[in-house]
């Protein structure tokens, strides 16, 4: 589902330095931390998005994203991101995935999600955009959409409440935990959620590698509209 292309556009606006990403796979990459614009399902529809690097560092990204979409009601336009490099492993073999992430939508009229999304493979060379596994976090679901399949169990993780819902997108099998309501200053060990899933629904995680862990949001219709991740952190150990 993702696939990215290095491009930058620099302005510099009143002494200070703005990256600005409206390339359909714009991507700025500093240290471990990338932020893409990814426009995957732009010909869905018809609209337009860029997304805008304020800060990154060793201790996390600051960004936003704004856009418009229509048509394709049923279709992901995009999925604007930050994303952060580490080092393959089996899942099995993760400690911990410490993260935490603080955002805030200027426009709830929307139909969109705002949502962690990581893929497992049993290749360790699989391409990084899809996997045998999607694990999505959803942290906001606005309007009347919905992850992928239905629901097949309530989750309680660290003492809060998820809707899981279970389906299949072609052979990847994608999990997706959805929040009752929009939870947006987030801190968690995203481990928690594959200790979940293996003990409860049979994730093979001694024969699956983690190779993506990305935050971002997926539109489907509305805008204008601009997501802003004030901070977003995350490292796989």
């Amino acid at each position: 589902m993702k696939s990215f292309i290095t491009f930058a556009a620099i302005v510099s606006v009143a002494n200070a330095q703005i990256t600005t990403l409206c390339a359909q796979y714009g991507s700025y990459t500093s240290g471990a931390y990338s932020v893409n614009n990814n426009l995957w399902g732009e010909s869905a529809g018809s609209g337009s998005q860029c997304t805008k690097v304020n800060s990154i560092s060793g201790s996390g990204v600051s960004w936003s994203t704004t856009w418009t979409w229509s048509g394709g009601s049923s279709s992901v336009k995009s999925y604007a991101n930050s994303g952060v490099s580490f080092t393959k492993k089996l899942v099995s073999q993760v400690n911990s995935i410490p993260t935490s992430v603080q955002w805030s939508y200027d426009n709830t009229n929307i139909n969109a999600d705002v949502a962690y999304d990581l893929f497992t493979a049993a290749n360790i060379n699989h391409v990084t955009y899809s996997g045998d596994y999607e694990l999505m976090i959803w942290l906001g679901r606005y309007g009347n959409i919905q992850p992928i399949g239905s629901q097949i169990a309530t989750a309680t993780i660290d003492g809060t409440s998820w809707a899981l819902w279970y389906g299949s997108n072609g052979s990847q099998k994608t999990y997706s935990f959805v929040a009752s309501s929009p939870i947006k200053s987030f801190s968690t060990d995203i481990k928690h959620f594959f200790n979940y899933l293996t003990q409860n629904q049979g994730f093979p995680a001694s024969s699956q590698y983690l190779i993506d862990l990305q935050f971002g949001t997926e539109p489907f219709t509305g805008g204008p509209a601009t997501l802003s991740v004030s901070n977003w952190s995350a490292n796989v150990q």
